[in-house]
């Protein structure tokens, strides 16, 4: 792991890395908190749909770009905004992209190198087959909308190791596992067909022995049985089977097979929500929290069981049975609650966890009933027993025993959540630490209160329990303290600047997200492809199948929880020289979903291989590929004197990548980046200045949180962390995409600007002072921005202010400064430009104000590096 405190952030599986010559990027931690026990995996994964680097549509309001047409989500109660508008996008002055566009489908070839029935078939056991016909892989092009699931760096592999092992650049995948937890792709309910030796899944890049029905593994290359249900007269026959036909499938294990299980029609039906919510807050904290807390319990469904528990020196178990008045049991929070104290809880006459439709109204007058704290007491120093509240939450949940129905068991439907509200820091009880900083053993405390943190995420890891925390208001949290309780437990940790909208918003989909849990994710690859290091919420696990498949050289991955809104990153290295002609790559996940059906979700990639540098340059994927060099830099970058270390490794990338993969240009020291990579350099210059690497954050809590969640984020989500996505109203409702540069605050405009945790709404001062237009841009750009976010979690706060303002700087450090390039470049870079008359330009102009820091190109260039022209 990472550092001792944070064991599924990420994970290097154990072997000697040689590095043949000298990187100036360093590598990855050399940690291994739960290190496999085994060879370096093997890896075979098929690119489902990259994206063509021929194609661009950067206004496509995608679902990478925040906009979802799915399965429909319970519908959130939130704050009245402003009225219903659809703002379609109008396409860039030139296909110039910064939107997360999903990589587009492969064109998978229909040839096969393999020999047909009239050739003779030796496969590498030395056996013959000569007199069966053999099918090819199945030709038909991948399905689309398959590519959320895995995405990587480049659509071809480098066959010479020496060149596909540069590390500035490097090759890698982010896997999604919990995307469609719900809702998934085509499903087998039958036992899967897996090769004997390495435990792979038979699948569409098979080849098959039409007249015996066996398959030959594309991991390790050894033929397989099938029990005869492979046999056909024509390839065309094997189409009947999913795994044969889809790069991707579900084999599912349902409730029949499962002794004692019974079905529910509402997948919350039987995992429960406990609050647990900070006493200790204002006035006008509380407020908030109050109207945060009646909107939630209005927007959960009517079987939904909810718990209440309040916590500041005591514990307050909240008896959803009184209907008169709220009416708690108290427990003591200086210390863990004891069995005795549990028993008589759980066993009383109370009733603590209760469906919604029986206890709405009671939740509504519990919430109302809460008093503000009238002690004059700092909120730091306010006493706190946040971890013995959790501890009474987690035997709320795991209750008397399992309800029984007609002497059968009913299995909890998904993970249940422990959602914590927190005001202000632990400080009392078990986990806590000092009120001060200054305490003399508050190094000590601090270090067993984070391992005791971490004990009790796992406890509730163990027992299928996601324990989000949910902190708002101005008061330090502690963020080490908590952080591991929320990481370990397969949860997040989320920061607001207080209870209202954005806090809600959270609330209400902390509570909605579908997960599945007892998460497992297998990684397996062919040729010499190995596994380098994996970034993402989970962690290295010992499975022993060496009983079963005797050549098992897999990586395993315990899932923390499965969520659509996480990744795992990959990075990936050859270990010698490719021979063949394509490689493979199979990801399979195991875990049970909301309905608690056992799934085991495969999903296999071929990717060619090549000798030209100029045909692997064009396959690269420029936002894959740097989501992946950033995620690979955040992991290093612990605290704020880490970031400013990585920003120089930043640098050393991209004049290591211009060395090994550019050209120097003639009679000069300057290197020409590669045109082929022409949106990588801007991607990475973001990432520097940005809130991940840059100087905006102050605080080092909000470093610490924002950097835990993009670790573990989705593709999407961390896209848009790294570069922000740049939308200009205009007039008629519509919008245009435009590069995230400083040039676009023009005074009669607005603009809307997506950084991934932070949405901002700029209007300036000319459109400003005209209240009817400024008012319906404003509303136009807050749908947009609602429009943007809806699936996201955790939702971004969305900050409106005018050109001027003190708030603006929040807008304005995050767009690159290019109004000090020379016009020819600022036209190049920014065609927008030439739409504006010579006197709208000069008014442009003398808007900004002069600071130090570089542009774009003058960064590069500051580097010995002259940067690529816009694609």
């Amino acid at each position: 792991m990472a550092n001792p405190t944070q064991p599924n952030v990420g994970f290097t599986p154990e072997r000697e890395i040689s590095n043949p010559e000298k990187s100036p990027i360093p590598p990855p931690p050399s940690f291994v908190a739960s290190s496999p026990g085994f060879p370096p995996p093997k890896l075979h994964l098929q690119q489902d749909q990259a994206s063509s680097r021929s194609v661009k549509t950067p206004n496509v309001l995608s679902p990478a770009n925040g906009v979802t047409t799915g399965s429909p989500v319970p519908h959130l109660s939130t704050p009245p905004g402003p009225p219903v508008f659809t703002s379609p996008v109008r396409p860039a002055a030139v296909p110039f992209r910064t939107s997360p566009a999903l990589p587009q489908p492969l064109a998978f070839s229909p040839g096969s190198s393999l020999p047909t029935s009239s050739s003779p078939l030796q496969f590498s056991n030395g056996t013959f087959e000569s007199q069966h016909q053999v099918s090819d892989s199945i030709e038909d092009h991948v399905p689309l909308g398959e590519s959320s699931f895995v995405l990587f760096s480049a659509h071809k592999v480098l066959k010479q190791k020496k060149q596909a092992n540069v590390p500035s650049l490097g090759f890698g995948a982010l896997v999604s596992p919990g995307r469609e937890v719900s809702v998934g792709p085509q499903v087998i309910q039958r036992d899967p067909h897996r090769c004997q030796s390495c435990g792979a899944y038979a699948n569409i890049y098979c080849n098959i022995l039409l007249g015996s029905g066996q398959w030959q593994c594309v991991i390790c290359r050894k033929l397989n049985g099938s029990e005869g249900e492979y046999i056909a007269h024509s390839k065309e026959d094997l189409h009947r089977f999913p795994e044969l036909s889809s790069p991707m499938f579900d084999y599912v294990q349902t409730g029949n097979k499962r002794p004692g299980f019974v079905p529910v029609s509402d997948s919350r039906m039987s995992a429960p929500i406990v609050l647990v919510i900070d006493e200790c807050l204002d006035e006008p904290h509380l407020h908030h929290l109050q109207s945060s807390l009646h909107a939630f319990v209005d927007s959960l469904p009517p079987t939904t069981r909810l718990g209440i528990i309040l916590y500041g020196r005591t514990v307050s178990v909240y008896d959803l049975s009184e209907e008169a008045m709220a009416s708690a049991d108290v427990l003591p929070g200086d210390k863990s609650p004891s069995q005795e104290s549990l028993k008589a809880l759980i066993y009383g006459t109370g009733i603590y966890l209760s469906p919604m439709h029986a206890s709405l109204a009671v939740a509504h007058s519990i919430f109302s009933s809460l008093r503000a704290y009238k002690l004059n007491v700092p909120e730091a120093s306010r006493d706190r027993c946040l971890g013995t509240a959790v501890e009474v939450a987690l035997a709320i949940i795991q209750g008397p025993s399992a309800d029984l129905s007609r002497g059968l068991v009913k299995r909890s439907g998904g993970n249940s959540r422990i959602i914590v509200c927190a005001g202000g820091p632990n400080t009392y009880g078990p986990g806590s630490v000092p009120h001060s900083f200054s305490h003399p053993n508050y190094p000590y405390m601090e270090k067993t209160g984070i391992k005791w943190m971490e004990n009790l995420g796992h406890e509730a890891h163990r027992h299928n329990t996601i324990i989000d925390i949910l902190c708002a208001g101005t008061c330090p949290v502690r963020v080490p303290i908590l952080h591991p309780l929320a990481k370990t437990s397969g949860g997040v940790l989320v920061l607001h600047d207080d209870f209202g909208e954005a806090f809600g918003v959270n609330l209400q989909r902390a509570s909605a997200r579908s997960a599945g849990s007892h998460g497992l994710l297998e990684l397996r690859t062919s040729d010499d492809i190995l596994i380098t290091q994996v970034v993402g919420p989970g962690e290295g696990s010992r499975v022993d199948t060496h009983e079963t498949f005797k050549n098992d050289t897999a990586l395993y991955i315990q899932m923390l929880s499965v969520e659509e809104t996480q990744s795992f990153s990959l990075s990936m290295e050859t270990e010698g020289d490719i021979k063949s002609d394509f490689v493979f790559f199979q990801f399979a996940i195991q875990y049970s979903n909301v309905y608690q059906a056992d799934v085991s979700r495969v999903i296999t990639v071929r990717l060619a291989t090549v000798d030209s540098i100029s045909a692997y340059l064009e396959s690269v994927q420029d936002e894959v590929a740097a989501v992946l060099i950033a995620k690979r830099t955040l992991l290093r970058a612990k605290n704020h004197s880490d970031a400013i270390d990585m920003r120089a490794t930043v640098d050393e990338r991209i004049k290591d990548i211009a060395l090994k993969f550019g050209s120097q240009l003639p009679k000069s020291k300057l290197h020409s980046f590669p045109k082929e990579l022409s949106l990588l350099p801007e991607l990475l210059f973001h990432l520097r200045r940005g809130p991940l690497l840059g100087s905006i954050i102050g605080h080092e809590d909000e470093r610490s949180v924002l950097r835990n969640l993009f670790l573990n984020a989705s593709f999407d989500l961390s896209l848009r962390m790294v570069a922000p996505r740049c939308l200009m109203h205009r007039e008629g409702g519509t919008f245009e995409e435009l590069p995230a540069y400083d040039l676009a605050m023009q005074s009669d405009a607005a603009v809307v600007l997506d950084h991934g945790t932070d949405v901002f709404i700029w209007l300036g001062a000319e459109l400003a002072a005209d209240e009817g237009r400024s008012a319906a841009a404003l509303a136009a750009c807050r749908t947009l921005a609602e429009e943007l976010t809806e699936y996201r979690f955790p939702a971004p706060r969305i900050l409106a202010f005018k050109e001027g303002s003190s708030q603006a700087r929040y807008f304005v450090s995050r767009l690159i400064p290019a109004h000090k390039d020379p016009p020819y470049e600022q036209e190049a870079r920014f065609p927008q430009l030439r739409s504006l008359t010579s006197e709208q330009r000069t008014k442009l102009k003398a808007s900004f104000v002069h600071f130090d820091d570089p542009s774009f190109c003058e960064w590069m260039r500051s580097l010995k590096v002259v940067p690529p022209q816009p694609s």
